[in-house]
């Protein structure tokens, strides 16, 4: 099975994701103890979505979050650039329309969505400051932006259990419940390396989006951020 390493190659990273397709929701259950539909619905509630919007959800993988989405009448499009994920979408999810695309070149017109969202997939993109000018040209003036990641633990001697649990109880576990281990060996790295909520922040302004917010959930393992497409 296929591992992406950190420099995250655009093809290693697809060909890791489909090997997991298959087993990716349950797996990800198990491992975040069931926190999964937390952070889901917390998603969907910083969306403030209405009906008739149109939202892109970027990598959407198998639809999960998608498929809540649609319960407010937003319209939405789910967007992958891995096709093992995309195939098990299209089954769990068929009233769902599944676009094969990279979130470095998006294959939309400018300001074409009312919301983008991206759940745990920016930190898998060669790029992210190239990502976000991207999610901010295809929506529309006013649109807005949630990004939800896995982060970093505020309280010091959580943050070293956590640190813990991703190097080593991570792997482990994955080992039992996962048709590739190595893909969550990734997982835990490209966390421990990933940019702490303040500099990710940062980075969102810094790609031109304005009232940028975060909040931290589960103490800080993961933070979702919010951001507003300037209107001039």
């Amino acid at each position: 099975m296929p591992r992406a390493n950190l420099d995250k190659d655009p093809a290693e990273v697809a060909a890791m994701f489909d090997a997991v397709a298959a087993k990716y929701d349950r797996t990800n259950d198990i491992l975040a103890v069931g926190q999964t539909r937390r952070w889901r619905s917390a998603v969907r509630k910083a969306l403030q979505l209405e009906p008739g919007q149109l939202v892109l959800d970027i990598a959407a993988g198998t639809g999960t979050s998608a498929a809540a989405f649609t319960a407010s009448g937003a319209d939405v499009i789910a967007a992958d650039f891995s096709l093992g994920m995309l195939e098990v979408g299209k089954t769990r999810n068929p009233a769902i329309p599944f676009v094969a695309a990279d979130a470095l070149a998006l294959p939309f017109a400018d300001s074409s969505f009312d919301r983008v969202t991206i759940s745990f997939g920016l930190r898998n993109v060669a790029d992210r400051m190239v990502a976000l000018e991207e999610f901010r040209r295809v929506i529309k003036p006013g649109g807005r932006l949630v990004i939800c990641e896995f982060s970093h633990p505020t309280l010091a001697p959580f943050r070293r259990v956590y640190t813990e649990y991703l190097m080593a109880a991570l792997p482990l576990l994955s080992n039992r419940v996962s048709s590739n281990p190595d893909a969550y060996r990734y997982l835990a790295e490209s966390i421990r390396a990933w940019p702490v909520q303040q500099e990710l922040a940062a980075d969102i302004a810094d790609a031109g989006w304005g009232a940028v917010q975060w909040r931290n959930f589960t103490g800080g393992i993961v933070s979702i951020h919010r951001a507003v497409a300037p209107k001039d």
